[in-house]
């Protein structure tokens, strides 16, 4: 069945998903503010392979505002959290709209948007692959049609129902997508901030918001890699069940092992994409931060390492020198050659996993 379909806030991941709902068959319309607005009047949408370079251009509707009396089967958004609170008084004056999907990182939870909008026409999600833009132009991971990306989606109560397998249809009918009905897409999404916005994002900021230079600079990694314990850990002691649970697998490989990895990893294709969006996403990444600290606050778990890296989101703290290698190694327990080889094996599969389902690409428009 076709729905008419609303994308609220047209960036990478809108992009793609308006291009792949279109070419199902489902009527959509676009929405978006100031300068992307024009863009898609005179450009329309266009996409571009990051592997290919190939180009995608599609046109649609593009609509001013959203009024109270218009009418969508499903109004998707996917933007930047720090930008939803702004559009909320407009999505809560139609009470026509049966269904608004906030498909982005959050670690605030839904109450947000439940309080505006009632529980009964919120849903949430997080898109999938990594991509970023250079003008109007969003340059997009590649999703392959033979191994279908998963696009986590949920109610906010946990729940399945009639609504939830409705638009998980209508997301699976995009080319090279597939949706997963989560009953714990609130711990899945605060799991996937803890595992980046307070570690993986300000190591790279600490190089510069450089690919080279993250790839050269061992204390970074190391950083992160002390950086990822510590979210992980305050995430648990603050309630939240760490989702998927084999993500913990990361605090168990070795610290040199996982410097290692981490530097031929920043070398790849794949991190360039999440370079890419980092340099245009500082405000969202603050806005996350900050929503991680306010999570993590009940579990009063200290943090030195997160708090360390923390100074370089908010631009207080000079980068770090370029190779910069001061930071002794930590072995831990003694853990075997085999342990080794399965944190190689484990962070190689987490880089080639890094086009869909919690591959912790960054966002995008959104991360």
């Amino acid at each position: 069945m076709k729905k008419n379909i609303l994308i609220y806030g047209v960036g990478p991941f809108g992009s793609l998903f308006a291009e792949r709902l279109a070419q199902a068959g489902h009527p959509v319309a676009l929405l978006d503010h100031e300068e992307r607005q024009q863009e898609l009047k005179t450009y329309g949408i266009v996409t571009e392979n990051t592997e290919t370079g190939e180009q995608t251009v599609t046109r649609l509707p593009v609509v001013d505002n959203l009024t109270e009396e218009d009418h969508y089967d499903l109004v998707i958004v996917p933007m930047r959290k720090n930008r939803v609170s702004e559009i909320l008084p407009a999505l809560a004056a139609n009470k026509t709209i049966p269904t608004f999907l906030f498909m982005m990182n959050n670690a605030a939870g839904q109450q947000e948007f439940i309080d505006a909008l009632g529980k009964e026409r919120v849903m949430a999600g997080f898109p999938h692959p990594g991509g970023f833009n250079k003008g109007h132009v969003m340059h997009m991971m590649p999703v392959e049609e033979k191994k279908p990306m998963a696009l986590p989606i949920g109610e906010v109560d946990g729940s399945v129902t009639a609504r939830t397998r409705e638009v998980a249809e209508v997301l699976s009918s995009m080319r090279g997508f597939r949706a997963e009905i989560r009953t714990d897409m609130d711990d899945w999404l605060k799991t996937h901030v803890a595992l980046l916005i307070p570690t993986l994002a300000p190591a790279v900021y600490a190089c510069n918001t450089d690919q080279e230079d993250f790839a050269a600079t061992r204390d970074a990694h190391v950083l992160l890699k002390r950086a990822l314990h510590e979210a992980l850990q305050a995430t648990q002691n603050a309630g939240v069940t760490i989702t998927p649970p084999g993500i913990r697998a990361i605090e168990r490989i070795p610290e040199p092992v996982f410097v290692l990895m981490a530097s031929k990893i920043a070398k790849s294709p794949t991190f360039e994409n999440v370079m890419g969006h980092l340099m245009n996403a500082a405000d969202e990444v603050e806005h996350l931060t900050d929503e991680f600290y306010a999570m993590v606050r009940p579990g009063n778990t200290a943090m030195p390492t997160v708090d360390q890296l923390t100074a370089y989101t908010y631009g207080n703290k000079q980068p770090l020198s370029f190779g910069s290698k001061e930071i002794p190694l930590r072995w831990g327990g003694i853990y075997g050659p085999a342990i080794g080889i399965a944190a190689a094996s484990f962070l190689l599969k987490l880089a080639r996993k890094q086009r869909g389902n919690h591959s912790h690409e960054f966002h995008h428009g959104h991360f």
